[in-house]
């Protein structure tokens, strides 16, 4: 039994491809969707174009005997896809009805929403360290990106919805993975031919009561093209490191990375686009990097606790309780969570 062999993808690795391709696509979402660049005003249509060609890499993968599909009951497919296309529609609406400093405040307000949820629904707690953290990494955040703060009913409305659909839905992820012992890519196979074809269907007509532009009296350009394909190439990557830091970390972890990567679309908004970059963007990023760090150093302190305890109730075990456990281990199949594999 191989129970200590690493898995295909490291740690590092699942963070680093995440914010990379995170950071990608939204450069090159930048250059398709603004007024300068191919001005391709359509996100939820594109989000369908995302999850359609990750769907075809996970139809590819599973004829190729890469990843193994394994059982998840439908209606738990549809519920989770319902719930993750109203996290995508809601922010669009959200940031369209609000000012850009309402609409930071709102994904700033996703951490301790995801942490009350975990509470709630898996009462999960949380050490005094790590709470000290995320406030520290929402208060720098909060610096470098909140400017002005204008909101109305609707736009309210809208920010609740996709803070609470978005938090649910990367707590889904991590508990649905559990539930059914299936590895990130494959949930996220199932999931994404759900999630293509709505947003096909429904994208262009949310986007016609976004901008008042039919998707179809677009003319594409073989620039737009290529960034679309750049953009959808880009989302196969961040759509399966999303499952997979979830699946191996946890939805408040997540939460911590994305605001990294907010700090390195800042500094790269200003590398290559002559983006602003104050002496408060500097400040305030600053101060969320040593929440990251401090982060970092709870969360580690938390398993060295956790393992302690471990630790502590083996040795209360009788010999014949160690005996009989290890005796279940063994006639355990070990699964693969990446790759759907099992070993023995």
């Amino acid at each position: 039994m191989e129970s200590d062999k690493k898995s295909s993808v490291s740690d590092v690795g699942a963070w680093a491809m995440n914010v990379i391709s995170s950071v990608g696509i939204i450069m090159a979402n930048k250059q398709l969707m603004s007024s300068s660049g191919y001005a391709f005003s359509f996100a939820t249509t594109l989000t369908g174009f995302h999850f359609a060609v990750t769907a075809m890499v996970g139809l590819v993968s599973n004829a190729t005997g890469y990843s193994a599909s394994k059982y998840v009951p439908l209606w738990e497919l549809l519920w989770f896809s319902i719930v993750a296309n109203m996290s995508i529609t809601g922010m669009n609406l959200s940031l369209m009805l609000n000012s850009v400093g309402f609409y930071q405040i709102s994904k700033l307000s996703m951490i301790p929403v995801v942490c009350v949820m975990e509470w709630i629904l898996h009462n999960k707690h949380y050490s005094r360290e790590v709470k000290i953290s995320v406030i520290v990494v929402v208060i720098g955040v909060g610096v470098c990106t909140v400017t002005d703060v204008n909101v109305n009913a609707k736009g309210f409305i809208c920010a609740c919805v996709a803070v609470l659909a978005t938090s649910l839905q990367q707590i889904s992820i991590g508990s649905l993975q559990k539930k059914y012992s299936i590895g990130s890519f494959e949930l996220l196979s199932k999931t994404a031919p759900i999630q293509s074809i709505s947003l096909l269907v429904l994208g262009p007509f949310i986007d016609y009561y976004l901008n008042g532009k039919f998707i179809t009296n677009y003319k594409l350009s073989s620039g737009a093209i290529f960034f679309i394909l750049l953009s959808c190439s880009l989302a196969v990557f961040c759509n399966v490191s999303q499952y997979l830091c979830i699946g191996r970390f946890s939805a408040v972890s997540f939460q911590v990375l994305g605001h990294m990567k907010t700090v390195c679309v800042l500094t790269l908004g200003w590398l290559l686009f002559d983006s602003e970059l104050t002496f408060k963007n500097i400040s305030g990023m600053i101060v969320a990097v040593v929440g990251m760090i401090i982060y970092s150093w709870a969360v580690e302190i938390e398993k060295q606790t956790n393992a302690k305890t471990v630790s502590n109730v083996k040795n209360s075990l009788t010999e014949e309780e160690i005996r009989l456990l290890k005796d279940g281990i063994e006639k355990t199949t070990v699964k693969d969570i990446e790759l759907g594999e099992s070993k023995e």
